[in-house]
């Protein structure tokens, strides 16, 4: 089943990797094209039951319990994208010369090859907000697009749906890229670069492998990240079409060939006439929301793909313009008695809580939760200048105490030692105590939430709750 288009599907036995958010849709996609399907989860809970019985009754197999033996007869595996490459039904699959494909590749192989291209986006943090920042742009152009992949719609629908789109703004994970091996997309960005999901991958290095395979075979554009030199390495090492181009994105002036911002100005130096010596206006820093550094860097990610596309500046305005933020990243809750409350509970990894803590000048900081193996000497010593003092919560804050002691030592610190639902008041009453007015109360963990909360979402809440309990009180 090599790398071109399965064009007949009749009677093939193909394994489904994993019940959930790919899995299903998988099964019934292929069930649907007159494939043999078989479903193995791990898991034999109540809802796992429930999932294999509407399955069964389309007549696909399922077998619960055992995610580890692959089934006789198999002849690909289409792997949800959570499961680990370590995993012994791989194992069994790559010795068996079976192919492992993820939902990913299966949209890719499904789509009509003269469908709507893919601008894909990756990194470790900024992913959905740039991808919908694109989308934003595309609309704006009059063009007919949508936000699929990690985000919104799947990639299997928007591939076999009756909607017609002229392309397609792809958020692609990590996890998705490692088992995407022929996709191929029009442009590319990778945002940036740090230790995540390494228990995954296994090392920096297979991490960063499988984000730099999103370059593989771009047309037009691969787009970098200029202060980090990770995600341009990752562009040296891509094998792309003859004629496309390294496109830089930077906070500073941007050389040429790069987006970047000149006297509060998003400016393109790359797809003008003449890129020696001139520039064009895109968009204002204030048309950005929030114009925090790394939204902006954000911005020009998704304005250099869009113009990669051809877009013309006033859609990467309006585009810009039109765009709201999710819930809990970055998001400004109130201001109580002249202090600032900002919920960015997103970030759940230390460089997502850098970037965070780089918007304010004086912050008192909420952090802690499960630290996933995270250390955080760096972020302490890159961020103490602006911290006027920390809370610290949740199961692995003595590691960022830990870290303060040594790196800032100057920075009073409260240690809340409660996981209690009226544990993010409390930290919040704290942070209030020890502001001062024009200071900046910050929600940037730095950490996972799983701990406490049932997720980052229900811990922004949580915050955004306790802020408006003090407001109602000032």
């Amino acid at each position: 089943m090599g790398s071109g288009q399965v064009t007949d599907w009749q009677g093939k036995n193909v394994t489904v990797a994993g019940l959930g958010v790919s899995g299903i849709p998988a099964a019934k996609v292929l069930h649907g094209l007159g494939a043999k399907v078989t479903v193995v989860n791990d898991g034999d809970d109540a809802r796992a039951r429930a999932q294999a019985a509407e399955l069964e009754a389309l007549g696909i197999t399922v077998r619960l319990g055992d995610g580890a033996t692959l089934p006789e007869g198999t002849e690909l595996v289409v792997t949800a994208p959570g499961w680990k490459p370590d995993k012994p039904l791989f194992t069994a699959a790559r010795d068996a010369g079976v192919d492992i494909w993820g939902d990913v590749e299966l949209a890719w192989r499904l789509r009509d090859p003269d469908a709507a291209p893919w601008l894909a986006v990756t990194g470790t943090n900024g992913k959905t907000t740039t991808v919908q920042m694109l989308a934003e742009i595309l609309k704006a152009a009059g063009l007919r697009t949508a936000a699929v992949g990690n985000i919104g719609v799947s990639l299997l629908d928007a591939v076999l749906g009756e909607e017609q789109y002229d392309v397609l703004a792809v958020e692609l994970s990590s996890y998705q890229l490692h088992w995407a091996p022929s996709l191929r997309a029009h442009s590319a960005a990778v945002l940036n670069l740090a230790p995540d999901h390494l228990d995954w991958h296994g090392s920096m290095e297979a991490y960063a492998a499988d984000k730099g395979r999103i370059f593989e075979g771009n047309r037009v554009a691969c787009v970098y990240n200029v202060a980090d030199k990770a995600t341009e390495d990752l562009v040296r090492e891509a094998d792309v079409e003859e004629g496309c181009r390294a496109i830089g994105f930077t906070l500073g002036a941007p050389a040429p060939s790069q987006l970047g911002v000149v006297d509060g100005i998003l400016v393109d130096r790359a797809f003008v006439e003449n890129r020696q010596k001139s520039a064009q206006e895109l968009a204002e820093v204030s048309d950005v929301n929030p114009p925090a550094p790394h939204n902006i860097a954000n911005a020009l990610a998704a304005a250099a793909l869009a113009r990669a596309f051809g877009v013309p500046p006033k859609a990467v305005r309006d585009g810009l313009r039109a765009f709201t933020p999710d819930a809990h990243r970055i998001a400004h809750v109130a201001d109580v008695a002249g202090v600032s409350y900002v919920d960015d509970s997103k970030a759940t990894n230390t460089h997502a809580a850098e970037a965070s803590l780089a918007a304010y000048e004086s912050i008192v900081w909420i952090a802690g939760g499960l630290a996933k193996g995270a250390v955080f000497e760096e972020l302490v010593t890159k961020s103490a200048g602006h911290l006027r003092a920390a809370v610290l919560m949740g199961a692995d804050r003595g590691l960022i105490r830990e870290a303060l002691a040594r790196h800032a030592p100057e920075v009073p610190v409260v240690d809340l030692d409660r996981t209690d639902t009226g544990a993010m008041l409390a930290a919040v009453q704290e942070a209030q105590r020890l502001a001062r007015p024009g200071d900046t109360v910050l929600l940037a963990p730095a950490c996972a939430s799983m701990d406490m909360f049932a997720n980052y979402n229900q811990r922004g809440d949580a915050f955004a709750e306790a802020v408006r309990e003090l407001g109602a009180g000032a």
